[in-house]
Formats: C-alpha cells, structure tokens, sequence
C-alpha cells in the first residue's frame, strides 16, 4: 500500500516536470525580437478612509475700495474782452407835413434817391399821396383806375396796324411807349425806396383812413396789390384789337374778360412786365 503510494507521488512529479518543460518551450520567441516581460500587478489594497474634512466658514469676498480719480480740471476758458460798437447817432427827427401840404415834401425826398430824379417828370404834382394809395387799393382789387393816377398819362397814343375796318393789330412798338417810366422807376435803389415808404406810412395810413378804410393797416393792401401783379401770367401777342368806341379792346374775348391788372401788363409788354416784377419781388421781401 506505501508502495502504490510512493508511485502515484513519482508519477505526479515526473508530469509536473514534463508540462514545466512543454510551457517552457511554446512560450519561446524568434530570436531578434524584444521581449516583454510581464510584472504581475500587485493586488490593490483597499484604501483607508479619509478622515472628513474640518468644517470651515466661507467668508465673503472683499472687494477693495476703489479710489475716485478726479478728471484734470480743463484749462479756464479766455475770454477775450469784446468792445460793443457804439450805436450809430440817431439823425435828426423829421417832421412830416400834413397830408394837404405833402407834395412838395414827397417830390424833395424822392430827388434825394439815387436815380430818383428821373421819376419827378413822371409822377404827378398834385395830391400824390391820396392818388398813390387811391392807385393801390384799386390794384389790390384786381382793377385799374383809368383817371387820377399818382403818374402823369404817357401821352403817345397806342400804335396799331388796321386790318379790316373793324379789326386792328397792335404794333409791336406799343409796349416802348412804357420804357421811359418803368426803367426810372426800376432804377431807383429798393432799399431807399422803402425807407422813403416807410417814413411816409403815417400819410398813407391817413390817406387809407380817408377812403373808408379806418382800422385796416395799408401795408396788407400794398402788400395783397403787388401780389396781384406778381401772380399775372403772360400772354404772348400778337393782339389783335377792336374799337367799338373812344378804347381799343381786346378782340379775344378771354383776354378782354381777363382782370385790368392782366391786361395792363399786356400793355406795357414782356420786357417791362419782367423788370417791374423784379423790382416789387424786391420791394415785397422788404415789406
């Protein structure tokens, strides 16, 4: 029975021994190549317990005070020391005449314009102011007066060609009848013309009050008349004119019923239509 025993030990060994040496020789590598040798990895070791940690209090941030930084106090301005013009000497008070007695007054201011002599051959002598506001009224309607104009009449009778017995042509030398005095008149300076209106306002006012016109303030008449003689269109001739009396009228109907402001313009032609507007659109602004 030990003997069975003492066998079955031996032949454990021996196959013990003969399996080291199989293993031994399939794990063998081809010479040249690096061999890798592998370390068993140590068995990890269950970690302590950390101790918990001390309980603390979180203080709030500080924020670090800020410093106000002033700004460079900006240069002072210079002022520079400025001298006011003394006002110019007033000239002396001017006395107006009465409204009876302003003609002579009228016509000595008016030579005293620039350009403004050339006008005293043309506008009348007598009663100039009422006739100049009767004038103006009348234009601000859309009419205009046939006598007591504030100028003397042109004294050339209108140029016309006969066509027929009843029909006639107007020459187109008619509208130079009206040059002399539309070029005196453009000629004056707008600025002293309305210096000169505005020192005789007080005699126009009057003379406005005459008329029936109490309260009503005659720059807005003057002032509604010449935009009434800005606002005319043009019409371009030739006219042709009939005569059932003493006047030449219009043979077109249309401009026959056009109103007087229209038709005088008409009249005195596109040249001296153009320069008189010129110088009421000056004198308007001024207004």
């Amino acid at each position: 029975m030990k003997k069975i025993g003492f066998l079955i030990i031996a032949g454990v060994a021996i196959l013990s021994l003969v399996a080291l040496v199989w293993l031994s020789l399939g794990s063998s590598e081809p010479s040249g190549a690096t061999t890798t040798f592998t370390v068993d990895a140590p068995v990890p070791q269950r970690p302590e317990p950390a101790p918990a940690p001390a309980s603390r209090t979180i203080a709030p941030p500080v924020t670090p005070a800020v410093t106000a930084v002033e700004p460079p106090a900006e240069p002072e301005p210079v002022i520079e020391a400025t001298v006011e013009p003394e006002p110019e000497p007033a000239g002396p008070e001017v006395e107006l005449p009465g409204l009876n007695g302003s003609d002579g007054f009228v016509r000595e201011r008016l030579q005293a314009l620039s350009d403004g002599a050339a006008l005293l051959g043309l506008i009348t002598d007598e009663q100039l102011i009422r006739r100049f506001v009767v004038f103006v009224e009348n234009i601000s309607r859309h009419e205009f007066p046939q006598t007591d104009l504030p100028y003397r009449p042109i004294g050339i009778d209108m140029p016309v060609r006969e066509l027929d017995q009843n029909l006639f042509l107007m020459e187109e030398g008619a509208h130079s009848r009206f040059d002399g005095f539309i070029d005196a008149m453009t000629a004056v300076d707008t600025g002293q013309a309305y210096a000169l209106y505005t020192l005789l306002r007080p005699l126009f006012q009057q003379a406005y009050a005459e008329i029936g016109y109490r309260g009503r303030d005659f720059d807005d008449t003057l002032r509604l008349a010449i935009n009434n003689v800005l606002q005319a269109t043009d019409s371009e001739g030739p006219y042709q004119l009939v005569k059932p009396s003493v006047m030449y009228l219009f043979a077109d109907s249309e401009l026959e019923n056009a109103d007087a402001v229209h038709k005088q313009l008409i009249r005195i032609g596109p040249r001296n239509s153009t320069w008189l507007m010129g110088k009421l659109a000056e004198f308007v602004v001024l207004l």
